[in-house]
């Protein structure tokens, strides 16, 4: 992660061919994952991750975000195998879904808690571009499907939390909300809500989700840096400017000004060299905690 040798650590800034209020290019910059890992292009073959025992498997959230940044290549460059690629990726994440639109996508580290609201939002994403490319309805079938399975409360299964006037979309449903995390799928259903028929109590969940991430934001920051999420944890480096560009993005498809606000403050953390050799220490010894707990 800290030499960008890993496609879940490549840069990510705002996304180059995104449009407020329209379904176009991705809102987080992915082309540079489909860039490290051009070998996949030609092929018929799902993206793999290789585990630290050595094996592979396919991760559902490394498998979309890869196919947004293929979306984004085809955008940007026109070239056919981008879109075919795509498209075959899409149909994968038709084919891998179960019944009630779930993506099993933490299996190989929580097998009791697999489902995530940033896979079901990112999953939306991707079927949504397939729809409008080829106008075929089982791709926003599907994406509703994928939808309506978020939204359920965690207490039901599903890995959105409801709290009073608050709703939280849960990266990991047993664990702390996750900033990033929640961000990925409030952009999913931001997406829904664009081309859904009967969007009203889509678009309804969107703005009271938008208005707790408002609300929750201060606790997502320290003086110096940005936290993972609320259990206090600190990003990393690689995260800060991830939420950097969200908060920019963010900016962009609201116009609400605290989210320009906050990726200029984590902007100015970031270029400040004492915050980040304080942020860096920090993190790692939260991690040594961790693994020692």
């Amino acid at each position: 992660m800290l030499r960008g040798k890993s496609s879940f650590h490549v840069h990510q800034d705002i996304g180059k061919y995104f449009l407020k209020g329209h379904i176009r290019g991705y809102y987080n910059n992915l082309t540079e994952k489909v860039c490290m890992e051009q070998h996949w292009v030609d092929t018929l073959d799902i993206p793999t991750i290789l585990q630290p025992h050595r094996a592979t498997i396919i991760f559902p959230v490394a498998v979309f975000q890869y196919n947004l940044g293929l979306y984004d290549l085809f955008l940007q460059t026109a070239q056919e195998k981008y879109l075919k690629k795509f498209m075959q990726l899409a149909d994968w994440s038709i084919a891998s879904q179960d019944e009630s639109g779930r993506w099993n996508n933490f299996f190989h580290v929580y097998p009791n808690n697999p489902y995530s609201a940033m896979a079901q939002g990112e999953g939306a994403s991707v079927l949504i571009r397939a729809y409008l490319q080829t106008s075929d309805e089982k791709y926003i079938d599907a994406a509703k499907k994928a939808i309506d399975f978020m939204l359920k409360p965690v207490e039901e299964g599903g890995t959105t939390l409801y709290a009073e006037n608050d709703i939280f979309f849960k990266e990991y449903t047993h664990l702390p909300v996750v900033l990033n995390g929640w961000i990925f799928a409030w952009w999913g259903l931001y997406d829904y809500s664009l081309i859904a028929k009967d969007c009203g109590s889509y678009s309804q969940i969107l703005q009271q989700s938008c208005e707790t991430i408002i609300r929750y934001l201060p606790l997502f920051n320290t003086r110096y840096w940005s936290k993972y999420d609320l259990s206090n944890r600190l990003t990393s480096p690689f995260y800060h400017r991830l939420h950097i560009a969200q908060m920019q993005a963010m900016f962009q498809l609201t116009d609400i000004a605290i989210f320009d606000e906050y990726a200029n403050l984590w902007t100015r953390q970031l270029d400040n060299p004492i915050n980040k050799w304080r942020a860096f220490f920090v993190k790692a010894s939260q991690k040594i905690l961790e693994k020692e707990s």
